[in-house]
């Protein structure tokens, strides 16, 4: 290499390898040249390597040092910052997060702000659900604790609830059946991995195929599981949260005129079977007293007290009522006839005997109804068929809602039996007029001034 001066030692240095490397081309293997991505000091670490010692001193100097020194090494960015709180810890993008330890392993929460007042409110919440979450963990869950084992806890739990009756905890576990048939492999999924939006995925499928109230209902049991998980500190919020509610529409109550219900009863007494009469009566029973079919079954003749005028409705000797109440209901004057017809017809019958002889009587109904024309309606139907009957004769609602046995002191039955049949409402509509009324003036008798 020739020997040149000192302010052009480094540059003649450069251009000397550029053409070794690559003559009579504008581009270079060599990665001092080529990459641009190397940082300065890796540049300069190539640069000394090929030159000699008494060129490396005079290097500081050159014009090719200058530039590169001219390219300040940046500081490393810190992800995350420490903040005065142990437990709170700072995003580099300015949002908190709470950081807790549970079996030895890091749980991270997300607060949602980037204020530190509000994170230090938040913060307090997520160490107290925290710590709760951690003591009422036991033995029988583990962090990867999957759905069906949560399952399996979540029916365990409504085995021990007393207050659920049998066929309530039979529906719940239909809909948990529906709910591990449409989401194929989530009994094997942790829950811990079960997102958001695997949730919604799984609503949206499913919410096109299902009524509006198994849908609901499914959805509910999806968030009761995952309920448990958080119970145990699995998870720390619940993914189904955000699920909305489908819109029940309201079905119209197709009842049966009275003319039609008479002739209904009577083409059921009239039908050839040797229970033509006992469900006839049954389905008479149903609509005189607003019974649910199952508190129909139950009344024996001691419930029926015909000096008070009532009947004592106990439900199932097992499961009682549907809301545990027992009540009394009047017996309006078709409904003491029913009854009286029906002892006179079976004397010396002891009082523990049951008054219905039957316990449902729909094939009756369907055969009933086809041969009378009407719509075809169901034993709840003529539940529905003795409260419209009874608010349409002027009974108050709250006093309608005391008979069927609801406790919410007429809300239901305003909901349910709020509206009017056609054929009432268009009497009514009679009596409504825009047309000033003449009053008769009474007769006034003057008296004299001076009297």
């Amino acid at each position: 290499m020739p020997r040149l001066r000192r302010n052009q030692l480094s540059v003649a240095n450069v251009l000397l390898l550029f053409r070794e490397h690559a003559p009579g081309v504008t581009r270079t293997p060599d990665p001092r040249i080529r990459n641009p991505l190397l940082y300065p000091a890796e540049l300069r670490a190539h640069l000394l390597g090929k030159l000699a010692p008494s060129e490396r001193f005079w290097l500081p100097f050159s014009r090719c040092a200058s530039t590169v020194n001219l390219v300040k090494q940046r500081k490393p960015t810190k992800t995350w910052e420490r903040t005065r709180l142990q437990n709170l810890i700072r995003h580099k993008s300015g949002r908190y997060y709470a950081r807790a330890f549970a079996g030895g392993k890091e749980v991270w929460k997300s607060l949602k702000t980037s204020h530190f007042t509000v994170a230090e409110a938040k913060l307090a919440e997520f160490l107290k659900e925290h710590r709760q979450r951690r003591s009422n963990g036991n033995g029988e869950v583990s962090a990867k604790m999957t759905f069906g084992e949560a399952a399996a806890v979540h029916l365990r739990n409504l085995d021990d609830n007393l207050r659920i009756k049998p066929r309530t905890r039979d529906y719940w576990r239909e809909c948990l059946a529906a709910l591990q048939k449409s989401w194929p492999g989530l009994n094997e999924t942790e829950i811990r991995k079960i997102t958001q939006a695997d949730c919604k995925k799984w609503a949206s499928a499913y919410g096109k195929k299902a009524s509006p109230t198994r849908y609901n209902n499914t959805v509910a049991v999806l968030r009761h599981v995952l309920n448990v998980a958080i119970e145990a500190g699995v998870i720390y919020s619940n993914p189904a949260a955000a699920l909305k509610r489908a819109a029940i529409r309201g079905k119209e109550i197709a009842l049966p005129t009275i003319d039609k219900f008479n002739a209904l009863i009577s083409e059921m007494r009239a039908g050839h079977s040797r229970d033509s009469m006992n469900c006839a009566d049954f389905a008479a029973g149903l609509a005189l007293t607003g019974c649910r079919v199952g508190e129909a079954r139950e009344i024996a003749w001691r419930d029926v007290d015909f000096d008070a005028g009532e009947i004592f409705v106990r439900g199932d000797a097992k499961t009682g009522t549907k809301n545990w109440q027992l009540r009394r209901v009047p017996l309006i004057p078709d409904a003491r006839a029913l009854f009286q017809r029906m002892q006179s017809g079976r004397p010396g019958e002891s009082l523990d005997a049951k008054v219905f002889r039957v316990g449902e009587c729909q094939k009756a109904l369907d055969r009933a109804c086809k041969k009378v024309g009407t719509d075809r309606i169901t034993h709840h139907d003529l539940r529905h068929l003795f409260a419209t009957r009874c608010i349409e004769s002027g009974v108050d609602i709250p006093t309608v809602s005391r008979w069927l046995g609801h406790k919410d002191g007429g809300a239901l039955a305003m909901k349910t039996y709020g509206h009017l049949r056609r054929e009432h409402s268009i009497a009514q509509a009679q009596r409504v007029t825009f047309t000033p009324t003449v009053t008769k003036q009474a007769d006034v008798i003057p008296f004299p001034a001076n009297a």
